[in-house]
């Protein structure tokens, strides 16, 4: 797969080999577009040629203005390219279940960009981006639902939440309330104090609440999973985001005053003896602290952001200012901390954040917001209408029952036939819901909704997911080409693969025969046995030039030369032996002579250089210059697939369309 892809992105890069200008599309398309050009029975537009051309803008290294050469290169190209798809479709390989599975992995991918959640999601990402780039500091009340709580159980929760507000803002001390009040068991330690946070940190109910008002505002009762809650917002400030500290902690026992006078004796002592100037603190780190995991690398936490750890460490940890600040001792339920400052790093961009963002929206309450927004869209869109007393009728039916009992109820002849639902006037009949359930293996937890309900809830989605796949399919040019061009590019893969690629590797006959009959292009020059000598120490220099005055071409004084002075200093100098050209060696191209030493000077490095036997000119043997005869064969099979591609096709070209197409292309 990976692979393929790899190869379709290669073939896209050829239409890019030349400049090319910014193609825009038209402002409006013809009302009966004409072809530009037809294969065989098959009509080819304008558009896809557009389409692929300004898809590859991504190559170009700057604007350029296309003249009539390049536009008639890439326009080759796209006949080409055409007339190999035209060529696979005839062979059936548009057929075939490997096919079918890595066009349907394709789709999924691309089809993402179009759809409606797609653009919802991503709305609800910038929006907690740009959340992210505030910290808020909130207080609140909980007030949460007796067990099995009734209606007015649940009104009178409410009404509780709105007088609390209204003590607040007639001057009640809100902290001093919330812990009277409030049933978060952390109320009674900090009166319903959170700290500072920022976006994704809390759920989503209480997020948009908290942001959503002024310091020293009181919200509305906000209803979350955990019961009503009233927020007071007390600070807000941009994200100073992200540090890393080390810290050497001292443990201590809460309830037990002689051992945390001790602790605090001890964590006193270890902050004077940072102060000394002689002291480092990874020593002191290694010797006194109780962090076991942290001790012996100098107490080195991961990075840290607002709301990532316990408000007491987080306020002073973000407290320091300087690189290698240590704090004060600072008291947290784990012990005593001192600490220091290691690492800054502002807020990062959205690029940086996106999968995070992403991650954290699509496992929490978020997600099921968007798909119920999708729904509701996609409803509306494609006309759907629901025969909601036989759904209510239904889920009322099937209260207390299982799958496999819904399934065989659902295959009751006086049911099956009856409608659900309709989109765009099309109906779906319970038997569509039966099959559906029976053919999903997938797990459906109901939560607080029956079986029946939840299975309906999710066909319908899929129904609605199906009919907006559909109409993209028919409706947007955007999506048809982009479709268009990735299904075309899996078959000109296969295609290629079979006839030029895979088989120019494989057929080593043919290989060796291609070789013969252009045995005239795997040419050596004139070539020289050579050892070549780099100097990398000028101080051994003279050793080396006595060594080899008088000496002849030899391979074995390559070891002989390590051997007298590498042992002792094995970077003075490195060596090249082996048979090179003349005219194309870097080094053996600036020889001036036929002397059998040389020594010249490159780049303020001297070279020693000992010529031996020369090779005249003359053929390649086939195994010397194999890759090259396979990368030509394939040219080869190429050149020879499109021409007989080209003797198969009837190609007919609207010249008249395709000068439109050159001026429209060159006036952008």
């Amino acid at each position: 797969m990976n692979i393929k892809y790899f190869y379709f992105c290669c073939l896209a890069f050829a239409f890019a080999c030349s400049p090319k200008p910014i193609i825009q599309p038209a402002d409006k398309e013809p009302s009966a577009p004409v072809p530009l050009m037809t294969i065989g029975n098959e009509e080819v537009f304008a558009d896809e040629f557009l389409h692929i051309l300004s898809k590859n803008r991504a190559f170009q290294e700057k604007e350029a203005i296309m003249d009539q050469a390049i536009f008639e290169e890439n326009f080759e190209l796209f006949v080409n390219f055409k007339l190999k798809v035209k060529e696979a479709e005839n062979r059936g390989l548009d057929q075939t279940e490997e096919f079918e599975r890595e066009f349907s992995i394709f789709k999924e991918d691309l089809i993402r960009p179009f759809l409606i959640k797609n653009s919802l999601q991503e709305g609800e990402l910038m929006k907690a981006y740009n959340r992210m780039q505030e910290i808020v500091k909130a207080s609140h009340i909980l007030l949460q639902f007796p067990a099995n709580a009734s209606r007015e159980d649940t009104i009178a929760v409410f009404r509780m939440a709105q007088k609390l507000k209204t003590q607040s803002e007639e001057g009640a001390d809100f902290n001093e309330l919330a812990l009277e009040y409030s049933d978060d068991p952390s109320a009674q330690e900090n009166k319903g104090s959170l700290g500072y946070f920022t976006a994704l940190q809390m759920v989503h109910q209480f997020e948009d609440a908290a942001f959503g008002i002024e310091v020293g505002e009181i919200s509305e009762p906000i209803l979350t999973n955990y019961g009503y809650h009233i927020i007071k917002l007390e600070d807000r400030k941009p994200n100073p985001g992200e540090i890393r500290v080390s810290h050497i902690l001292v443990r201590s026992q809460s309830g037990d005053p002689v051992a945390e006078e001790r602790a605090l004796r001890r964590v006193g002592d270890i902050y004077t003896e940072l102060q000394k100037e002689e002291s480092v603190w990874e020593e002191v780190c290694a010797q006194y602290s109780e962090d076991q995991g942290t001790k012996n690398s100098g107490g080195l936490l991961p990075f840290i952001s607002i709301g990532s750890v316990i408000p007491d460490f987080e306020k002073v940890a973000f407290s320091l200012t300087e690189i290698g600040e240590i704090s004060p001792p600072v008291k947290t339920p784990y012990g005593y901390h001192i600490i220091r400052l290691e690492d800054k790093k502002p807020f990062a961009t959205f690029e940086e954040m996106e999968p995070m963002i992403k991650s954290k929206i699509l496992r929490d309450s978020r997600s099921t917001l968007i798909q119920s927004q999708v729904t509701s869209i996609q409803k509306s869109r494609f006309n759907f209408e629901e025969n909601e007393a036989l759904v209510d009728s239904l889920i009322s039916k099937f209260e207390n029952q299982s799958r496999a009992m819904i399934e065989q109820e659902l295959e009751n002849p006086n049911l099956e036939n009856q409608q659900l639902f309709s989109i765009n006037g099309v109906p779906t009949e319970l038997s569509d819901l039966r099959e559906f359930i029976q053919s999903n293996t997938q797990t459906i937890r109901p939560g607080t909704r029956n079986y029946f309900a939840t299975w309906y809830d999710k066909f319908v989605e899929v129904s609605l997911n199906q009919s907006e796949e559909k109409y993209l399919e028919e409706n947007n040019k955007e999506y048809q080409l982009t479709l268009k061009e990735y299904r075309d590019g899996i078959l000109l893969f296969t295609l290629m693969n079979e006839n030029v690629w895979q088989k120019a590797l494989e057929d080593s006959l043919g290989q060796v025969s291609f070789y013969e009959k252009n045995v005239d292009r795997y040419q050596w020059k004139e070539r020289t046995e050579a050892l070549i000598v780099k100097m990398a120490k000028d101080n051994v220099s003279a050793g080396v030039r006595r060594f080899l005055s008088d000496k002849s071409y030899q391979k074995n004084l390559v070891s002989r030369l390590e051997n007298t002075f590498l042992n002792d200093d094995p970077l003075a100098f490195t060596i090249d032996n082996n048979i090179y050209e003349f005219d194309s060696h870097p080094i053996l191209s600036r020889v001036m002579d036929k002397k059998s030493l040389q020594e010249i000077k490159i780049d303020n490095k001297t070279h020693f250089i000992l010529l031996g036997n020369k090779i005249p000119a003359g053929p390649k043997k086939f195994d010397e210059t194999r890759g090259k005869v396979i990368q030509d064969y394939q040219e080869y099979l190429d050149k020879s697939l499109l021409e007989t591609l080209k003797a198969n096709y009837i190609i007919r070209i609207n010249e008249e369309e395709k000068n439109r197409v050159y001026e429209f292309v060159t006036n952008q």
